[in-house]
C-alpha cells in the first residue's frame, strides 16, 4: 500500500523553491546564530539535518492518514502541554515552565502543539464545512480551541498562545465563515479590546501578571525610570538594527561598537536574532529575510489554492497563518513596534524544537502539493 501511495504521487508537482527558501533562511540563520552564539551553530546544523529528514519522510505520508488520526492528534497534544505544567518533566527556564525535560532530551510542547491545532482543525473545518456557519458548530470548536490554548497561556507563553489563536481565526476563515458573522464579532471585540486597555491601566487591575504589564508599560514609556529595565533589551534591539545601516557591521565582526559584543542584548540567538542580523548584515541583509520569509508564506497559500480538497487548503493555510503571524510578531517586537514578546523568528532563531517542527510543518504542505488530482472524488473529505 505504502508503495503503491509512492508511485502515485506527482513528484513533478515538488515545490522546489518552496524548500529553497526554507533551506536558504535557515543557512542564514545558522550564520547569525554562530556570531551570535557560537557554540550552538553546530547544533543549530544538525536541527537542520533532522528538519530535513523530518520533511522528506512526512511530505511522503498521505495526510490524509493524519485526519484519520484527527483525535489521537488533538489527544496527544493536550498530554504534552498537561505534562509541561503538572507534572515533574516540565522544565523550569526564564521564569516559565514551557519545556519537557526526558532523560538528556528537552523540547518545547509549544511548539508541536500549533502543529497539532492545524491538523485537527484542518480535519475538523473540512468535515463539518457545511456547518461552520452554526452557532453550535462555532462554539464547539470555541471550546476545542480553548482547551489547548489556555494551557499554553498558563506555561505563562502569551506570545506562543496570540500565535495559537491568530492560526486558529486564519484557518476558521479559510473554512468559509460567514462574513456577517466576522462583521459581527468584530463588532463586539473592538469595543471590548478598548474597554481591556482601558482596564489593564488600572493601577489596581488584576488581569495581566506583573511581568506582562511591566513589559507594556516598558514599551509605552521606555524612558520611565521603572521600566527602563523591561524596555533595556528592546531599545538595544533597535540600536542595534539601526547601527547596521546598509551593508552591516560584517558578519562575526569584532567591532568594540558592536551592540552584540557588549552584551547588551541577553540571549541574542534567540528572539532577537534578527537584531544580530540587522547589525551585521545591513538593511541588506535584514532585507533578505523578510523577503525569504514572504515568499515561503506565498509559496504555501499558493500550493493550498490547488490542493485536491479543503483539507489540503487549511494545511497549507494553517501552515502559512504559523510562520507569518510569528514573523510579524518577532519583527514588531524587536523594532519596538509592539510590547517584548518571547517569540523566535521562523528558520532564522535558534531552538531545535522550533526548527525541526517547522520543517515537519513544510513537509506537510510538500504532501499537498504532490498529491494527484484524481483524488478530488467527493472532494476528499474523510
Amino acid at each position: 500500500m505504502i508503495f503503491s501511495l509512492l508511485k502515485d504521487y506527482q513528484y513533478k508537482k515538488i515545490p522546489f523553491r518552496l524548500i529553497l527558501f526554507c533551506v536558504a533562511l535557515n543557512l542564514i540563520g545558522i550564520a547569525v546564530i554562530g556570531s551570535a552564539r557560537a557554540s550552538l551553530q553546530k547544533t543549530q546544523i544538525v536541527g537542520m539535518a533532522l528538519g530535513l529528514a523530518a520533511m522528506i519522510v512526512v511530505a511522503l505520508v498521505d495526510y490524509s492518514l493524519y485526519m484519520y488520526l484527527h483525535w489521537l492528534v488533538y489527544a496527544g497534544n493536550l498530554v504534552l502541554l498537561l505534562l509541561v505544567k503538572y507534572s515533574p518533566l516540565g522544565d523550569d527556564g526564564l521564569g516559565a515552565t514551557r519545556w519537557l525535560s526526558i532523560g538528556g532530551f528537552r523540547f518545547q510542547p509549544s511548539e508541536v502543539s500549533k502543529l497539532c491545532i492545524i491538523l485537527f482543525f484542518a480535519w475538523f473545518f473540512g468535515k463539518y464545512q457545511e456547518k461552520i456557519n452554526r452557532f453550535g458548530m462555532i462554539l464547539v470548536s470555541g471550546i476545542l480551541i480553548f482547551v489547548p490554548w489556555i494551557l499554553i497561556n498558563r506555561q505563562p507563553d502569551l506570545s506562543t498562545s496570540i500565535v495559537t489563536a491568530l492560526i486558529f481565526l486564519a484557518m476558521i476563515f479559510l473554512s468559509g465563515i460567514s462574513y456577517k458573522i466576522i462583521g459581527g464579532v468584530l463588532a463586539v471585540v473592538i469595543p471590548a479590546g478598548a474597554v481591556f486597555l482601558a482596564l489593564i491601566m488600572q493601577p489596581d487591575q488584576e488581569i495581566l501578571q506583573d511581568y506582562q504589564l511591566n513589559r507594556i508599560m516598558a514599551w509605552l514609556q521606555p524612558t520611565n525610570p521603572k521600566y527602563i529595565s523591561d524596555a533595556y533589551q528592546q531599545q538595544n534591539s533597535i540600536m542595534a538594527i539601526g547601527s547596521g545601516q546598509l551593508w552591516g557591521k560584517g558578519l562575526n565582526t569584532e567591532s568594540v561598537y558592536s551592540v552584540k559584543n557588549g552584551n547588551y542584548l541577553p540571549e541574542p540567538q534567540t528572539d532577537f536574532i534578527f537584531s544580530v542580523a540587522g547589525e551585521e548584515l545591513g538593511f541588506v541583509g535584514a532585507a533578505a529575510i523578510l523577503v525569504l520569509l514572504l515568499l515561503i508564506v506565498l509559496e504555501c497559500i499558493m500550493i493550498g489554492r490547488k490542493a485536491r480538497n479543503l483539507q489540503g487548503r487549511l494545511i497549507c493555510g494553517g501552515v502559512a497563518a504559523m510562520i507569518g503571524f510569528q514573523a510579524f510578531v518577532n519583527l514588531c517586537v524587536v523594532t519596538g513596534l509592539m510590547p517584548n514578546t518571547g517569540l523566535t523568528l521562523p528558520f532564522v532563531s535558534y531552538g531545535l524544537t522550533s526548527l525541526v517542527s517547522l520543517y515537519i510543518a513544510i513537509g506537510f504542505v510538500v504532501n499537498v502539493a504532490i498529491q494527484p488530482n484524481k483524488y478530488r472524488r467527493r472532494d476528499g473529505l474523510l
